[in-house]
């Protein structure tokens, strides 16, 4: 279509088509959470047609060699720019995730990230079109062309599964090593469309120490329970978590075990006196403002030690940006939120205070990150915890590409990844991106697991997505050498 010199608003026109089918068809499930998917799927493809756009101006200008090759680089660029925060981040559809699925096949992510992913995609749907094209076009049907294509599409492959297999060959020794620690992964299945209703909190404390009390043994160090699993019709002040009265039997279950830390997701907020920051908001009738958070809390039996405050937050859902406060009546008709909850930009490792892990926290989808959880294994993480609720999709994909997504960052990383969902699915991830073991959708389950701590440094941990930022530098030199032909070519006719 783009060869056949189509003007460019009937191009944008199929390519937002193309990219609007894309995205209702891979991700329809987010309207299970929220009839906002509407928006997020018309934007989204928007978004995503600018590359294109930008492909097809510069192809006919700066010709094919670097007009594909820009295709490539301004891709790569905007999937690296739609991981930032500004705002309406969404990168769930980021071409690399496409092997979460196939861990086997990119052991090499632990250099390049998903964008190595996105690279070796990209290359290899430009040769194989230009093929294609130059044998319609010239009636030539060679071989060669088609072998060295092979080449690159299949020795990636090859060659990380080689290494797959030793990766999983010192997993396994794990597994028949006498256990020192274990850790007790909780998945309640309570129903987050109730979970907020008037006198449930009660029961559903009292059913997550009860799987836990089930699992725990002499051996076990860390108890790991589901995003907002501390969640009441009032979110609970981190100030005074242990005199709360609520909160009385969680107190009573770590006093038993006081040898445990619990790790949990809980809907917590803070008062201050002043406005500190954009998102606090202030208190009616009084002169004090409060900041609410979506976190993570590492306790023990003598109260909550660590908490880590959620800093990716879903658009419109939990965060609007400013620029878009001005649909904020339209936004809160589906749910939506202007201001939500405050994030912390630090990435920190949750020291435990049995000095079992030193843990990189993932709560909800921060895990679809990629750079962004490296950084925790650049400061010393050495176990990859991601705690989440992805029963508002119900049993969808979303919610199996989500736990397979981890993979992803446990090849990244090479870190072991404990995955608690409070619905389901709940696993465990070895360092190659094998899922260990799991618990299905919508069941009560515990699993009990041995989990090494990984102190290894990868190339990608240690630089962070060197690729990306090679991309946006091509991105820039691209249109610098289009406007340097423009002044020339102005000159030469001057």
């Amino acid at each position: 279509m783009e060869r056949q010199g189509i003007r460019r608003a009937a191009f944008f026109g199929w390519v937002y088509l193309a990219m609007l089918i894309w995205n209702v068809g891979t991700t329809w499930w987010v309207w299970n959470a929220s009839p906002a998917a509407i928006g997020a799927f018309t934007a989204n493809s928007l978004l995503m047609c600018l590359p294109w756009l930008g492909f097809h101006y510069l192809r006919p200008r700066l010709g094919n060699v670097i007009g594909y090759a820009s295709l490539i680089v301004f891709w790569l660029s905007f999937e690296y720019l739609h991981l930032q925060d500004w705002g309406l981040s969404w990168p769930w559809l980021t071409l690399g995730n496409v092997f979460a699925g196939r861990h086997s096949w990119v052991q090499w992510y632990s250099f390049t990230g998903v964008s190595g992913g996105g690279l070796w995609i990209l290359v290899l749907n430009v040769l194989v079109f230009r093929w294609l094209w130059n044998a319609v076009q010239k009636k030539l049907y060679g071989i060669w062309p088609a072998v060295w294509i092979a080449v690159l599409a299949l020795f990636p492959i090859f060659g990380s599964m080689q290494y797959t297999g030793v990766l999983e060959s010192r997993s396994k020794a794990y597994a028949y090593a006498p256990a020192e620690k274990n850790v007790v992964i909780v998945q309640p299945n309570i129903d987050p469309y109730e979970k907020t209703s008037t006198g449930t909190f009660d029961a559903q404390l009292r059913r997550l120490i009860r799987l836990s009390d089930s699992s725990i043994d002499s051996n076990t160090v860390l108890v790991v329970w589901p995003e907002t699993a501390l969640s009441n019709d009032e979110a609970f002040l981190e100030d005074s978590l242990k005199g709360n009265f609520f909160l009385k039997p969680l107190w009573a279950f770590l006093q038993r075990h006081p040898r445990i830390n619990l790790l949990t997701g809980i809907e917590s907020l803070r008062i201050f006196d002043n406005k500190h920051s954009a998102t606090a908001m202030k208190i009616p009738n009084t002169d004090k403002y409060y900041e609410s958070y979506n976190a993570a809390s590492i306790m023990d039996s003598a109260g909550p030690e660590v908490i880590y405050h959620k800093s990716k937050f879903v658009p419109g859902a939990e965060s609007l940006p400013v620029y878009l406060h001005w649909l904020v009546p339209v936004f809160e008709k589906f749910g939506a939120t202007e201001d939500g909850y405050t994030g912390q930009p630090d990435r920190t490792p949750m020291q435990t205070t049995n000095h079992s892990y030193l843990i990189a926290p993932a709560v909800c989808y921060e895990s679809i990150y990629g750079e962004f959880m490296a950084q925790y294994a650049h400061n010393g993480a050495d176990l990859i915890a991601v705690i989440t609720n992805d029963g508002w999709w119900g049993n969808t994909p979303g919610v199996y590409q989500h736990e397979e997504y981890a993979s992803l960052r446990a090849i990244e990383a090479r870190r072991w990844v404990v995955w608690c969902a409070n619905t389901g699915v709940s696993a465990l991830i070895e360092p190659s991106g094998r899922i260990v073991d799991s618990r299905p959708w919508a069941t009560q389950g515990v699993m009990k697991v041995v989990v090494p701590k990984e102190t290894g440094m990868t190339f990608y941990a240690a630089y962070g997505d060197i690729l990306s930022k090679l991309v946006l530098g091509l991105t820039l030199l691209f249109w610098i050498w289009h406007f340097i032909t423009i002044i020339k070519r102005k000159r030469s006719h001057g």
